[in-house]
Order: C-alpha cells, then structure tokens, then sequence
C-alpha cells in the first residue's frame, strides 16, 4: 500500500516531517528488549493486566520503584499497537506497518512477561487465574486491560468485511480495508458512524470523514460524493469550542450529520446500512452505501464485567482523582477499561500514568495520595491530511490547552505533531513511563505569558 504523501505539499512542511521521522528512526534502536520467562513465578509485588499503553507504562513506573524483579506484566498478544495513527492508515496517509511493534520489544528490560490472557480477578485473596491454569498472586495489582471491540453487535458483522466498500480503522484487520475502500470509491454514499456505545478515542469516527472529503477533493470525485455521518450522539462534539469549530467545517464542506442515529445492521451483499433512530425506538432507516466506515460498539472486556472490581456497567470502578479502587486499596486501574469519566485516549493514559505513579508510591508508604487527576485529556482532531485541531480538556469539558494560541483553529504544526512527533513520544517516552502528559508544558508556556 502507498501512503497517500503527495496531499501535504511545501518545503518547510516537507523538512519537517523528515527531521521528526528521523528522529524517530534514530530513537528505535533504544528499545528496550526482554523475553517471556520460562519459569514465571506465582507471585509478584506488583501485578500488571494487560500491555497496552497503560500496562506497559505502568510497568517501566513500577520498576523504577521496587525493582524488575518484583513486576510482571499479563499479556498474550505478541505485537503491541499504536493505534491512534490508524486513523491516517486508514485515510492512506501511513503504513500500517508503522502502528506496531514486537511485545517483547515493548516491555521493560527484566519485567516478567507472562504470555497469557488473564480469566478471572479473585481481589479478596490478592489473586488471579490466567488460561493456561496458573494462579498468581500480587501485593498491588494494577488493571489496564483496556477496551474491547463488539462487532457482532452489529447484525451482519464482523462477516460483512469479507466484502468490499466497508472498513473500520478501529481493528488491525480492518483498517486497510477503509483505505481500499477510499481509492475504490466512485460516486454515491460514503456513510461513517459513531456508536450507541463509550468508544475510544471519540473523534476518530469524525476524523476519517474529514480525511475522506479531502481525498476526494484531491482525486476530483468530491461532486459524486455525498458524505454522511450518521451519529448516535446529540451533539458533534462534547466540548463547545471545539464543536463549533466542527460545525464551521462541516458547514463549509457540504458534510451530512445526522445526530441520534445508531448503526444496527450492515448488509454487505447489498451495500446497505441499517441504522435505528434513538429518539423513536423501534423506527429505522436503510440507506446505500459506497463506502462505510464502521465504529463498532465497544464494551469492558468480559473477564472485568463480571469481576468484583467491575462497577454496575462492567467497569474497573476507581476514584476518579487518584485511580485507587474504590473497595479494594491495593488494586488500580488505568485507561479504557476504568470508569473514570473522561475521553478514552492514549493521551489520557499519559496523564493518568503520571497520577497513578504517585499515588501508588504513596500507598507503599502507608501515606494519603496527594496528586489529584483532572480528567485530562486530549483528541487530535484530525481534519485534512495536513490540518488538525488539537481538542485537549478536563473532567468538566472545559479546554485544557498547552499551547498559547487558539487550539480550536485548525494548523499544520498540529498535523505534524500528531502525525511524526507524538508516535517518537510514545514509543521513546511514554511507554519507558517518562511521558506524563504536556502538564510541565502547558505550566512553562503560562508562566512564560505571564
């Protein structure tokens, strides 16, 4: 597949791009390196479920405070997934091959990697079980199992991506399926969704819209397109400022968005979506599609929901302060899986990574944690193939800029840094548990206007 470069145009742009891609060729060769041990012991000081952005931050944090020796890490993927660049892979604009990297890679020099899918939480004996049988114990636990992805909630899917015109940038076997989808678009309908559902990352369903509008323009076939987005949502986005941003460009752009609108069926054969309208249950719509871009529904993944961790809706029930279980003090949890009432991003996780180091550091010292979470977080959203908006805000949905300029304005210097800078952080940064979020940045920018 060829990355769609030729829409991002200009030498000073095109300098740009190349030092940050440089810059991240060079910093791969720091990569941590360790491997799954043969012989893994049944208990560890501290407990970590699940390798994602959270778990493997979480574990660099740990190590630093009691040692590789005393953490371990529950995994059984062997590739881990910076997913927030799939919405660029799915527009074409990055390989996908870009996105992923060994587990083993990942995983901080000496933490125990345990290659097995957790099965069940036992937090009233400090325990859990995993697939292949095995009971281990923990002094600390923290979840970070993230999100899991419902498709075949979704009548007709996941089946239905066997077939042409459909993709979804929210799965790896789907996501150059979306990009297929574009280059194969010729005229009519190109429908994108948002669920009746939490999802992560909530702007992505918006940002392939926006990237898919301009490729049309690029490739002259924007007259024979009529996007929709059909959301089940009241709103384009929960944060003022940047809603009416949103509208602003959905207005100059002709974009169809059709608010409490819920995907409930895909007939692929036929090229038809089903969607039910919210407000009149019962009442549906069939509309033909040329192309869809699918945000599945998404739920805590199952060995949570039933979990005495879980709250009433399935979730890793913590204080939305410090990330501390609200029944069990030695457990914590962290990202999508937790019911913290903020966005689930990646740079939500780089935040909550920050407070959830200190608040652990202070309860093995039998001290009150101090640090308190905000609620941040951040959506770069994603307008062109060279623009992005940068929404970044708090609990309350009030913005919670970094920088000292109007983020709700869309910029080039935003695209690069979702684009190029912020995967070097990620993978040079974040995952080493150095990244806590741009809170000293937005702190030195301040003090620098004051």
């Amino acid at each position: 597949m060829t990355p769609l470069v030729s829409v991002v145009s200009g030498p000073r742009a095109r300098l740009f791009a190349c030092f940050l891609r440089l810059g991240t060729q060079q910093a791969s060769s720091l990569q941590l390196h360790t491997g799954a041990s043969l012989a893994a012991k049944n208990y560890y000081e501290v407990l970590v479920l699940g390798g994602g952005s959270g778990g493997i931050s979480m574990a660099a944090r740990m190590k630093r405070r009691v040692g590789a020796d005393n953490v371990a890490i529950v995994e059984p993927s062997e590739r881990h997934f910076y997913q927030p660049i799939w919405t660029l892979v799915g527009a074409g604009a990055k390989q996908l091959s870009s996105s992923f990297r060994p587990t083993v890679s990942v995983i901080p020099s000496g933490v125990e990697w345990i290659k097995a899918r957790v099965v069940e939480l036992n937090p009233d004996k400090n325990c859990i079980h995993t697939d292949n049988g095995k009971e281990i114990s923990y002094k600390y636990l923290i979840i970070a199992l993230g999100i899991q992805l419902d498709y075949e909630k979704i009548k007709g899917l996941p089946e239905g991506f066997d077939h042409p015109k459909i993709g979804s940038n929210y799965s790896v076997r789907t996501v150059e399926k979306t990009w297929k989808a574009l280059q194969d678009f010729e005229e009519g309908n190109a429908i994108f969704t948002f669920p009746n559902t939490p999802v992560k990352c909530a702007g992505a369903p918006q940002k392939i819209m926006y990237l898919s509008e301009a490729y049309f323009r690029k490739t002259g076939k924007r007259s024979k397109a009529n996007i929709i987005f059909n959301t089940s949502l009241g709103t384009i986005f929960g944060v003022k400022k940047y809603a009416d941003a949103l509208k602003e460009i959905i207005q100059e752009r002709n974009l169809a968005v059709n608010y409490k609108q819920n995907l409930i069926e895909v007939r692929a054969d036929k090229q038809e979506a089903v969607f039910e309208n919210l407000d009149k249950p019962g009442e549906t719509q069939v509309i033909s599609y040329e192309m869809l871009h699918v945000t599945p529904p998404m739920s805590s993944p199952d060995v949570l929901k039933t979990s005495p961790v879980a709250d009433a809706a399935g979730w890793v029930d913590v204080d939305k302060e410090t990330l501390q279980h609200r029944r069990y003090p030695n457990v914590f949890g962290i990202g999508d899986c937790t019911n913290l009432p903020t966005s689930k991003t990646a740079a939500a996780v780089a935040a909550q990574s920050g407070i959830l180091d200190r608040t652990i550091s202070l309860i093995m010292k039998n001290q009150t944690p101090r640090k308190k979470y905000d609620g941040y977080t951040s959506c770069p959203l994603v307008t062109g193939y060279n623009r992005v908006i940068l929404a970044e805000f708090d609990y309350n949905g009030q913005p919670l800029e970094t920088f000292p300029f109007d983020q709700s304005k869309e910029r080039l210097t935003m695209y690069f840094m979702k684009a190029d800078m912020m995967p070097f952080l990620y993978w040079n940064m974040m995952l080493r548990g150095y990244w806590g979020g741009p809170a000293f940045l937005r702190k030195l920018f301040h003090l620098g206007m004051s």
